[in-house]
């Protein structure tokens, strides 16, 4: 079977002939590309998907969200060396915040949160009031023709309103403090957040995307069970519903710490859970994963920490790991290989070639 017959069959709820190995290989291209290695455009290429058909690696993510976001209210956006800074003016006051560019590591990092603290809610109120989205279906569309048998289209819906603070615009510490602090405004703003999102989630699920990716970023850790009841799952069981009623299969990205969120998050109506980070580099071995997110009908994808493919491990744990990940997954229908959470830019290309072969002879049910 190819990459897409293999996951398709998976999403369907039958069995296919091996485990699916799928592969992001988003942040390593990056990195390729910053070195020279490939060329600027080689992610949006049809030659992205021939490499990774030649590294035998199925195809999913490009972090695409298939819409145009619009701000009603000002943006400002500009550089400073390797700093993007941003305001957004509004009569309650002026929001701001710094992403800085990290050459070594070929990513970015906020320096300067949007969301400081409670004082700055009726601003970001102002903005979300007044947003807008337009479909962005081009890119999209041109991708469903390359794609072929090496995968899927998977296309992004917004994340919930508060892991958009968390992940984006506020960080974990000023998102505690706001909600303690301001409680029912805190909810205010989340509930004209995700009016804004809903608007924009539509126009996802409308797309041609055959997969829609609420991407999260949830780690336990950092989101406990009282986050996680009061201000996520509302928004991942509505859109789990309507992603399921347009015929399209759901996946949410958690790619941290699972113990403690993982039976919670299978409870939501998700369809697949992605990019799961398994024991050493995460809390929970993938033999422990089934019991731990105790929803039988849950896809679970992921297995193989980034690190994994880097001089870091060593080849004997790496091929242990695969081995012993495999073991797993080809003992039941519910299982995809793939990178938790993505090939870093130190990636060796054997070890992502070597996954297919450790696939080809040890991934049969």
């Amino acid at each position: 079977m190819t990459p897409r017959g293999r996951v398709l069959s998976l999403l369907k709820g039958t069995s296919p002939d091996r485990v699916p190995w799928f592969g992001d290989l988003d942040y390593w291209a990056t990195a390729l590309i910053a070195r020279g290695e490939k060329p600027a455009d080689f992610k949006t290429s049809p030659g992205y998907i021939r490499w990774h058909e030649d590294l035998g690696v199925g195809f999913y993510l490009q972090g695409y969200f298939p819409f145009k976001t619009i701000y009603g209210s000002g943006e400002k956006v500009w550089h400073e060396g390797p700093r993007r800074r941003r305001e957004l003016a509004t009569p309650a006051g002026t929001l701001r915040d710094c992403w800085e560019y990290l050459p070594a590591s070929c990513s970015e990092a906020p320096v300067e949160h949007l969301l400081k603290s409670e004082a700055d809610l009726a601003a970001l109120r102002y903005v979300y009031e007044r947003i807008a989205y337009e479909p962005d279906y081009e890119f999209a569309v041109r991708r469903l023709g390359e794609i072929g048998e090496q995968g899927i289209l998977l296309c992004y819906l917004p994340k919930s309103p508060f892991m958009h603070l968390v992940a984006l615009e506020g960080g974990i510490e000023a998102v505690t403090f706001a909600e303690a602090a301001a409680p029912d405004e805190f909810a205010a703003t989340l509930a004209v957040m995700k009016s804004a999102f809903d608007k924009a989630a539509q126009l996802a699920v409308g797309s041609p995307a055959e997969a829609l990716m609420i991407p999260e970023n949830l780690s336990s850790e950092v989101v406990g069970p009282r986050f996680f009841e009061a201000y996520v799952r509302p928004y991942q069981e509505e859109w789990a519903r309507k992603i399921a009623a347009a015929g399209k299969a759901s996946f949410v990205h958690m790619d941290g710490t699972l113990r403690g969120l993982l039976a919670r998050e299978a409870s939501t109506g998700i369809a697949v859970i992605e990019a799961l980070t398994p024991a050493p580099a995460g809390d929970i071995a993938v033999g422990d994963w089934a019991a731990a997110a105790a929803n039988p009908a849950t896809i679970l994808w992921g297995g193989i920490p980034g690190s994994y493919f880097t001089p870091a491990v060593s080849e004997a744990e790496f091929e242990r790991h695969i081995r012993e990940a495999l073991a797993v997954m080809r003992t039941a229908p519910r299982y995809v290989l793939g990178v938790a959470d993505q090939v870093p830019p130190d990636g060796l290309e054997s070890r992502v070639r070597r996954v297919r072969e450790l696939v080809e002879k040890s991934g049969a049910y």
